[in-house]
């Protein structure tokens, strides 16, 4: 599975993006699916799951009630919402596939796309 995240960019606190993150050589409805950031000097950490029929969800709890993930496995795709977005809330952003059920753990994911930086600066 390739794997290819888009749609960061530089906006302000309390504004909002959408990532996309658009899956080709598999079809994703086999995956469970997560989305990750990283800053420089940090780990890369846990934003969002969802399972494979896109029933479950998870959320880190520093983005919990803002930001929204939602697969269309028709469209080999899986989305990532980011609402009321927050300095903090900057760094690269990663899609990634997990055969199976998803995990909080990067390590456990099989297949990883390019990121898309995510910057929020006023």
């Amino acid at each position: 599975v390739q794997l290819q995240a888009s749609g960061g960019g530089l906006v302000q606190p309390g504004d909002s993006l959408r990532l996309s993150c658009v899956a080709s050589g598999r079809t994703i409805s086999d995956y469970g699916m997560g989305w990750f950031r990283q800053v420089p000097g940090k780990e890369r950490e846990v934003v969002a799951t969802i399972e494979e029929k896109g029933d479950v969800s998870y959320y880190s709890a520093s983005v919990k009630g803002r930001f929204a993930i939602s697969r269309d496995n028709a469209k080999n795709t899986v989305y990532l919402e980011m609402n009321n977005l927050k300095i903090e809330d900057s760094g690269v952003y990663t899609c990634a596939a997990r055969n199976g059920y998803t995990s909080r753990v990067p390590v456990d994911y099989h297949y990883w796309g390019q990121g898309t930086l995510v910057t929020v600066s006023s």
